[in-house]
């Protein structure tokens, strides 16, 4: 059995076509599921943690660096969606370009992506709601059992992490359209937030804490190569990359989407322009009012109704008003990646690399319930038990490995299917699919070594799952699928 045994495209889209999963989605609700995926943790709790760690003012120039390995990585992204409209992303673009065992690997690389973003991000929920709520949940109960408060107080377990995973979790099982619904008018509110701060805290910008611009070498914890300077500048995209997290997911609603070679497109690349810009403007505001130093210690977790509470006399209403939105836009993050870790999982099991009921679809609401139910207890189990800095390196690496891999497959499939029809082409082929692999993998490299070990270890369990399991429970086992397609999911 070959590892680089591709499956056909023609099979890929004749299982679309019974998949099962309704087409409901526009280009609309695809920008606004970008949008909802994209604005949430990365943008409210990484901003200042880039800023503190490596790049200091100059964070927004992190800003500027992730978001043009994404766009290079989006035009890539987007050309496949548009040609092959299946949920699994670059997953399944993968398969067709570069065989079954370079799928499984992005496959499970993606889980890093999804899962563990989703993990990263619930915790993140859990902060800003005790935040809301003046601290009165108990330490022990909104915490891991890897964490030690100042007072001595150890985590025992992130319950209220969980909690949001148990409702959102619901509503994906409800409906995609349902979900759609209600994310749109959490975009409307969250962007309303940012563009309030931006136009507020812009008044209270000081150039003091904007000098020096790149942080110097000179700064106690900020000796090595990615911590100061321009090395701190792509030390800090490889941290706020975590902030645009969320333009590939929309790829994976590819099958749910009614015009997908039209809409694909605007969505993927409508959702990363539109949140690019208010990327750098919040960037330029937050370290502006605030001195990134202080987000060290004080203003780490809630950094921004921090910034707003001490340096934004008059306008506590605003820290309150942006809690709140956060809350609300973290969930719109977590339903977003919950969905597309789904999708994901959907194809891997309809290609038989996993177990049949990832694939199973609810005979009412048409969605793959029993997957969103292993996902929750997966999930829920990292947002409970591991800290959020950790998942949220995890879930950048990933995301970067999808990238490079998706650039990859597009100049592949270019030389070796020249002549299938493309309703979207990546321009400058193969210079932009070059320069993505390129400052993603430098963001890679940035990354500290124990996320690097960490995710090494992620992919070998995840390479004994395919030798044990997947290998020899492939579809493409079976004579069949190289003839007559078959039904995708279990109707």
């Amino acid at each position: 059995m070959s590892l680089t045994r591709k499956k056909s495209l023609s099979v890929l889209l004749q299982q679309a076509s019974e998949s099962g999963l309704k087409r409901t989605l526009t280009a609309k609700s695809l920008v606004a599921l970008g949008v909802g995926a994209i604005i949430g943790a990365g943008l409210f709790v990484r901003t200042a943690a880039a800023s503190a760690e490596a790049a200091g003012p100059a964070v927004t120039l992190s800003f500027i660096v992730a978001a043009i390995g994404c766009a290079f990585a989006g035009l890539c992204y987007a050309e496949f969606a548009a040609m092959i409209p299946i949920a699994g992303s670059a997953y399944t673009y993968a398969y067709t370009t570069m065989g079954e065992f370079v799928a499984w690997i992005i496959g499970w690389a993606l889980v890093l992506e999804y899962a563990l973003g989703a993990a990263t991000v619930a915790i993140s929920w859990s902060e800003y709601l005790n935040n809301l709520l003046g601290g009165r949940i108990p330490y022990e109960w909104c915490h891991s059992p890897m964490e030690t408060s100042v007072t001595g107080a150890h985590g025992i377990f992130n319950a209220p992490a969980l909690l949001i995973l148990a409702l959102l979790t619901i509503l994906l099982i409800k409906g995609t359209q349902e979900s759609a619904s209600v994310n749109m008018v959490i975009v409307v509110i969250k962007i309303t937030i940012v563009i309030a701060f931006v136009a507020i805290g812009w008044q209270f910008v000081s150039h003091a804490n904007l000098t020096p611009y790149l942080v110097p070498a000179t700064i106690s914890g900020h000796e090595g190569f990615f911590k100061h300077g321009w090395g701190g500048v792509l030390g800090g995209a490889g941290i706020v990359f975590f902030a645009f997290i969320g333009f590939d997911a929309v790829s994976t609603a590819a099958q749910e989407t009614k015009d997908p070679a039209r809409d694909m497109p605007i969505g993927i690349m409508g959702s990363l322009a539109l949140c690019t810009v208010l990327y750098i403007l919040f960037g330029y505001v937050l370290t502006g009012v605030c001195n990134w130093q202080e987000f060290k210690i004080a203003g780490k977790e809630a950094s921004v109704a921090y910034a707003v509470q001490h340096y934004m006399p008059g306008y506590g209403w605003l820290a309150t008003a942006i809690t709140v939105a956060i809350l609300l836009g973290f969930s719109s993050v977590i339903l977003v990646m919950l969905m597309g870790q789904s999708r994901v999982f959907f194809s891997m099991a309809n290609d038989g690399l996993l177990p049949k009921l990832f694939s199973e679809i609810h005979p009412r609401f048409r969605t793959p319930y029993k997957c969103n139910l292993v996902l929750f207890v997966f999930v829920g189990a990292f947002a409970g038990f591991i800290p959020g800095s950790l998942a949220g390196d995890l879930t950048s690496i990933g995301t970067l490995f999808a990238f490079v891999l998706v650039c990859i497959g597009v100049m592949l499939m270019r030389r070796s299917d020249p002549l299938r029809a493309r309703p979207f082409r990546t321009p400058l082929v193969p210079v932009v699919p070059i320069l993505g692999i390129l400052i993603c993998s430098g963001m890679i490299v940035s990354l500290d070594n124990r996320t690097q070990l960490t995710a090494f270890a992620w992919m070998v369990i995840g390479l004994s799952v395919y030798f044990l399991y997947g290998r020899s429970h492939s579809n493409l086992n079976r004579p069949v699928l190289q003839g007559e397609p078959e039904p995708a999911g279990s109707l």
